[in-house]
Order: structure tokens, then sequence, then C-alpha cells
């Protein structure tokens, strides 16, 4: 069982698409997934066809010791697995945590009770470094990030590795960066081009082979509850998102078939 945090303090980066449509394409190639919502916006939610509106548990609940795991539970019809859903009182959750005990791990601390259950827990960040990410990133076993190819790209990646590097150190000596993600590519734009040759200079062996492009097929699944893969399996947006998937788990069956020592 692996726990993945998809993040980056940068917003409109795709990361909540990423989260919702690798869930889906993990679960159409037989894996069990369980997504959880840390964003107070909850798109990943409604991406999964659950009405936020209508919650009665939700990982804010959760957080705050309201609710259980089993009773915060729900299953994307649409995508095939299992979602720990938010709602907009999530927004408030980090202001009732800060004189909380534990308040960094008790997301990991929730999420101990199911893990057998899975083989992939993936996290939907919020697009900030603060208490909500951070119970993600503790509870991580790796991070996944997507970025766009743009100018002001490789300076907040900076940002976030010495955020990990931190966290590394003082509160989950396991975590490490899975790898980054390219997303919303134009091949057409030559900053975009620039920006990712400049990337597998520096990241290679974390730099995912798979780019995710812009699709208007992508943009528009959201709207329906649906990730891309039930909306329109057709489309280079989920194909591209298949394809990660294989590379992940490609990536994890070859580092299990290395022999320790």
């Amino acid at each position: 069982m692996k726990v993945l945090a998809i993040a980056n303090q940068k917003g409109g980066v795709g990361k909540t698409t990423t989260a919702v449509n690798l869930a889906a394409s993990l679960a159409h190639l037989g894996k069990r997934v369980l997504l959880v919502d840390l964003d107070p916006q909850a798109n990943a939610t409604m991406g999964s066809g659950i009405d936020k509106s209508k919650l009665k548990h939700s990982t804010y609940s959760l957080l705050l010791g309201d609710s259980s795991i089993e009773q915060t539970l729900k299953t994307s019809e649409s995508g095939g697995y299992d979602l720990l859903p938010a709602s907009r009182d999530l927004a408030g959750a980090e202001v009732e945590l800060v004189d909380a005990d534990s308040r960094e791990t008790r997301l990991k601390t929730a999420l101990a009770r199911v893990a057998v259950n899975y083989d992939y827990i993936l996290l939907d960040c919020p697009p900030a470094l603060n208490l909500l990410t951070l119970n993600g990133l503790v509870a991580a076993d790796a991070v996944m990030i997507p970025m766009q190819c743009e100018y002001f790209a490789l300076e907040g990646l900076s940002d976030l590795v010495n955020t990990l590097r931190r966290i590394k150190q003082n509160l989950n000596k396991k975590i490490e960066i899975e790898g980054l993600l390219r997303t919303m590519f134009d091949p057409r734009s030559t900053l975009a081009q620039q920006v990712s040759e400049q990337l597998v200079k520096h990241f290679t062996s974390k730099l995912y082979h798979t780019v995710i492009p812009r699709n208007v097929r992508l943009a528009e699944a959201p709207s329906y509850g649906r990730p891309i893969l039930a909306y329109d399996k057709s489309s280079k947006g989920a194909q591209a998102y298949l394809q990660l998937a294989e590379e992940m788990l490609a990536r994890h069956d070859a580092l299990e078939a290395v022999p320790t020592v």
C-alpha cells in the first residue's frame, strides 16, 4: 500500500484534475484506490460525482474527531474508487486545529484504520502550505508534484522542495518526491518547451515521461461529476492519465523487484 500526496502550493496547475483522474485510472487498472479530498474547495469531491452540499460527514469532521473514517467514506460510482469527501467547512479546520493535540498527524492516524483495504491512497492537497497540506505530507509516503511549464514554475518548485526537506527532517522521515508531472502542456508554446527542457535536465530521474496535454474534454469532465475515463475514454486527456497510471505502476514494480541487501 502506498500513500501519495498530490501537492503544489501554486494553484491552477491541474492538481485536482490529476488526483481524480489518476485515482480513476488506477482503479481502471484493477487497483483498490482511496482518494482523500483535503481542499476546502471540494473540487475532487464534486469531480467524483459526490454533492458536497449534502454531506453529513467529511474530511472536516474526520480531522476534528467528530466522525470516524468508516462514517466518512463514500464511493465514486463513476470513478470506481472510494472517497473521503471535503466540504466548505474544511476551511475552518485549520483555525480549530491550532491548539489541538497531534494536529499534524490526525489524517495519518485515521488512514491507518483502513490502509489494509487499499493499494493506493491519493491525497488531494490544497494549493497552500498550510495545516491541511501538512496533514497530507505527514501521512504520505511520497509526493507527486503537478506543474505547468511556465515562467514561475521552477521557483515554486524550489519552495516546495525546501518545505519537503524540513518535513522530512522533523515530521516524516520516509517522505520522498515520487515524481514531477508536466500538466496542461501546450507543445506549440516555446516557453513550455524551454521549461520542459530545464526539468528534463535537472530532474531526469524524478520526471514522469508522461505529459498531460491541455485538453478541452479534461476541463469539461468535472462539471458532469465524472473522471475523464467515464466522460470520454478516447480523449487525449483520458489516454494521458491512463498512461501515467501505467508508468507509475511500472516504476513501483521495478523498485519492488530490486533485491534488498
